[in-house]
């Protein structure tokens, strides 16, 4: 029996490309700023193998489950690279061209990559991303004359967002308040914490599907916390019981074509007592300082060191945990980061107009301390010529979130 010939690589292109979340003019508009970084230091291609660089200049997002991916543009292509099990969807959600690799022979997607590429080029690629694992195959494969880590010029880039990109971040700040005033209907003494999460998940991904009917529709999560479970930002959430008198942090999160928007709120049920909401107030004001602070021209560390002096005024620095804000754009929870534009001692990156950055300070406090828990409020600002704009919507402080 002769066996059927079987390719390291074909062309899938099954049915009509489909609609990306921003135009084509945008996608050109990107992939020309990413030529002219190539250019201006000599790469003759990058291998972008993240899923926030591969979604950004490509419109595909990728889901790996242990294959590699990646977007390879060179000054005349940009082609994406995917798995035969995704069959002609990448294809349909990418810009441009796609190859599509087989399981046949390990690691025909380097293969698939040298075939856009070439052999002793120079290859721009992401260091941040990339494996030890990868980066030995790259160089197998490609025998590139140099590499050349573009992740730093990459992010960069997407710092700054266009007014597409404003749009769709604006509309996702809008369905992030719709999941915070479900969850805050849901709110009542007896109620899980899954219950109430998946309130807020349901009424996002149903207000999602309204605003872009041809998107593509994953990811969406709610991290709503109780009690004890408030002390971490980053909490899973449990099937906890909520009791009258609890600290709440409300946290809803749309995802929209891989675009992450976010509204965080604290509640307390029924009531709050006097050492708790003294805390509240001072993360409140807090908060309103910080975002008075957001202005072109402003360092993401002289924010920071305002913000520190104003909590240690207080006697209450030693209770925050982290930075005090960050960039939006092509992340999650499971990729990317613009780490350049967070707000940290250690980031000089100057605020300019057309950057979207949170404001989101918090303080923790132990259990057993007079007002235990972590209180955190988080709105989205774009920065403009003058100031700022807050697209979040939704109420913070006492007033509107003693609920149930």
């Amino acid at each position: 029996m002769t066996q059927t010939a079987r390719p390291d690589m074909y062309r899938f292109h099954n049915g009509q490309k489909a609609p990306l979340p921003f135009s084509e003019a945008e996608y050109a508009a990107r992939l020309a700023g990413l030529r002219a970084d190539m250019a201006a230091q000599g790469v003759d291609a990058c291998v972008m193998t993240s899923m926030h660089n591969v979604a950004y200049y490509a419109g595909f997002l990728y889901c790996s489950f242990g294959r590699p991916y990646a977007c390879v543009v060179t000054p005349a292509d940009c082609v994406t690279i995917s798995a035969g099990i995704d069959a002609g969807q990448p294809w349909r959600r990418s810009v441009g061209d796609n190859i599509t690799y087989t399981d046949w022979t390990r690691d025909n997607f380097w293969r698939a990559v040298r075939s856009v590429t070439g052999e002793g080029r120079v290859i721009g690629y992401e260091a941040d991303h990339l494996t030890l694992l990868q980066s030995a195959k790259l160089d197998a494969f490609l025998a590139p004359s140099l590499r050349v880590d573009i992740a730093p010029a990459t992010m960069q880039r997407r710092m700054r967002k266009s007014a597409a990109e404003i749009d769709l971040i604006r509309a996702g700040a809008n369905v992030a308040d719709v999941g915070g005033y479900a969850i805050r209907d849901a709110v009542r003494v007896g109620a899980r914490e899954i219950d109430i999460a998946m309130a807020g998940r349901d009424a996002m991904e149903v207000e999602i599907a309204k605003r872009f009917p041809d998107a593509e529709y994953r990811d969406t999560w709610v991290w709503f916390q109780s009690g004890l479970n408030t002390d971490g930002a980053h909490n899973p959430v449990t099937a906890r019981a909520l009791e009258r008198g609890d600290i709440l942090s409300l946290n809803t999160f749309p995802m929209i074509s891989g675009y992450y928007t976010a509204l965080e709120r604290t509640l307390f049920v029924g009531e709050v007592d006097a050492a708790s909401l003294a805390i509240w107030e001072a993360n409140v004001a807090t908060h309103e300082y910080g975002m008075s602070l957001l202005k072109p021209g402003v360092s993401c560390a002289e924010v920071t060191h305002k913000i520190n002096d104003f909590l240690s005024a207080r006697d209450l620095l030693q209770y925050r945990t982290f930075g005090y804000g960050h960039s939006f754009g092509v992340l999650s929870h499971f990729y990317g980061r613009e780490a350049g534009l967070e707000l940290r001692e250690d980031i000089d990156t100057v605020l300019e107009p057309g950057m979207v950055i949170s404001m989101e300070p918090m303080l923790t406090l132990p259990e057993g301390a007079p007002g235990a828990g972590g209180y955190r409020e988080h709105d989205i600002l774009i920065i403009t010529e003058t100031g700022n704009e807050n697209i979040t919507g939704y109420p913070y402080g006492p007033a509107f979130n003693v609920v149930g």
